[in-house]
């Protein structure tokens, strides 16, 4: 059976191989923004649940007669801060904005994962949940954030900010799942799999 991660996110890859498991990786082209203008007064772990079951269920479909028996598992992530829900910032401005902001403050990172089994070809069951993940920001400075802000890492991630790479030295610390912050919770995904019938050994490579 084959792990299929319905993401081009190298962090999430990493997790997963550093975890004995090596994924096929393809891209859903979902529209993220349409799907969430779709949702008006969806709450946001549904949201962010919805987000990674339309990328599992786009890409389950393409690769079905591809790749018979695989369970294909999609990601999404928001930050929750002061009220507002944070998706990817998209340009160095917001991210400097953002900053500012979360500088000094905790958010709240929801992470909601969908996975889908593919039998015989055939798409068969789902089960999707959210994770949530306390984050307490360090202060940069503005000529931190310039920096930073400089390595292009935060326009496309969750919330502007990473736990594995630059944006690692301007968080203070985590309370919850660490994984979880890196984009591809273990412990949820290990449960939804569960929920559809495969243990995750079953997906350890073993040389």
């Amino acid at each position: 059976m084959q792990l299929v991660l319905a993401s081009q996110s190298p962090a999430r890859y990493q997790v997963l191989r550093a975890a004995g498991i090596e994924p096929l990786q393809y891209v859903s082209g979902v529209d993220e923004d349409a799907l969430a203008e779709s949702m008006p007064g969806a709450s946001p772990e549904r949201l962010v649940a919805a987000l990674a079951e339309a990328k599992a269920q786009t890409v389950a479909a393409a690769i079905a007669h591809e790749v018979p028996d695989a369970v294909v598992v999609g990601c999404d992530s928001m930050l929750a801060h002061d009220g507002l829900l944070v998706g990817k910032p998209g340009s160095p401005e917001r991210v400097r904005e953002r900053w500012v902001m979360m500088g000094g403050s905790t958010g709240v990172l929801l992470t909601g994962h969908a996975v889908l089994r593919i039998q015989g070809g055939a798409l068969g069951g789902v089960a999707s949940g959210t994770a949530q993940t306390t984050i307490r920001f360090g202060q940069p400075s503005p000529a931190e954030i310039d920096a930073y802000i400089a390595t292009g890492e935060p326009m496309a991630v969750a919330g502007g900010f990473t736990l594995d790479g630059y944006g690692g030295w301007f968080v203070d610390g985590v309370d919850g799942d660490p994984s979880s912050v890196i984009g591809i919770s273990l412990p949820l995904t290990r449960r939804l799999l569960l929920e559809i019938g495969v243990s995750v050994v079953d997906l350890w490579q073993r040389g």
